[in-house]
């Protein structure tokens, strides 16, 4: 299998390598935006060929492509940090909405066979009411946010293709996914490398927090690249597949799982700064059809994900 990793070196890309790796006849290719500080990514496995790119230029994307000439593309390069994107509403849009777009005319421009797996997210869904959760597929579309926003047109743009031109495309919306490596904008891991820094006497023994009532959905990094390589596995194209546990945790129960395993006595203090302009206050959801389709299922209980995070940011600090 020759595999295309767009975003390679951003979280999820070192770990969907590693994954892939062990398929047979496996070539990899990992498309980044600096070719050499990609190379020098120590989470990058050996023999993944880096491929230097940029997913809002067309030429840059032709060049890619017909360089590594995939049989699938997992799509995972994109403006990630919702609270960035309230800040760079329209960047968010370009890399996200227009770059998928850039990327999947490429795939048909040049004519290859190829797969396209395209990361969506559970944020698309918005706002909905308690009874209607959990989510599924066929819950509509209701962004909250710059960032769920350009999500949904990039959710939609990716459903074009299937449809229009016959091509492999998957849409993958992924609910909340954390674990080692994971940047410290995300609530789990600012938690975590907070904690790091107290027990090392960096910071005083104060964790800021945001909204700690807001319920989310969470999975282990390593269990949603095992959803990216079964996806790949067969022909679901114009498929769209939530990827979640189906369960809620409160970012307060988030929290107290890292305080209990914190090595002092920590504090909580609500940082102003670390709200949103606008929150969701639940979102779950619904496993199911993407359980009947590849037989996945999350292994990693949240309690071992949050303890290899907050050990990794130990490693760190």
């Amino acid at each position: 299998m020759r595999a295309l990793i767009t975003g390679v070196t951003g979280f999820v890309g070192p770990y969907l390598a590693a994954e892939l790796v062990g398929e047979p006849g496996a070539e990899l290719f990992g498309m980044a935006l600096d070719a050499s500080a990609a190379k020098a990514n120590g989470a990058l496995p050996a023999g993944l060929e880096t491929l230097e790119g940029d997913i809002t230029d067309d030429g840059s994307i032709r060049t890619v492509l017909e360089a590594a000439r995939p049989q699938v593309v997992f799509h995972l390069a994109g403006a990630s940090s919702g609270a960035a994107a309230w800040h760079r509403p329209a960047e968010c849009l370009e890399v996200n909405a227009l770059g998928t777009l850039r990327l999947l005319e490429g795939v048909r421009r040049l004519g290859l066979d190829a797969t396209t797996v395209v990361a969506s997210s559970g944020e698309v869904y918005g706002s909905a009411d308690d009874e209607a959760h959990p989510l599924t597929e066929e819950s509509p579309l209701r962004p909250l946010s710059p960032y769920a926003a350009s999500k949904a047109s990039q959710d939609l743009v990716a459903a074009q293709y299937p449809r229009a031109y016959g091509m492999r495309v998957i849409r993958l919306r992924l609910f909340n996914h954390t674990g080692p490596r994971h940047p410290e904008q995300f609530v789990a891991s600012s938690f975590a490398r907070q904690i790091a820094r107290i027990e090392r006497g960096l910071q005083e023994p104060v964790i800021r927090v945001g909204n700690l009532d807001a319920r989310r959905d969470f999975v282990d990094v390593r269990d949603v690249a095992r959803a990216y390589r079964l996806a790949a596995r067969r022909d679901l194209r114009g498929e769209v597949f939530n990827v979640c546990s189906g369960r809620a945790v409160s970012i307060r129960q988030v929290l107290d799982l890292l305080r209990g395993l914190a090595r002092c006595e920590v504090t909580v203090r609500t940082d102003p700064e670390r709200m949103r302009p606008a929150d969701i206050p639940l979102l779950i959801g619904d496993p199911r059809r993407f359980r009947e389709a590849t037989g996945w299922a999350p292994t990693i209980p949240i309690e071992r994900t949050l303890a290899d995070l907050l050990e990794w940011w130990r490693q760190q600090e």
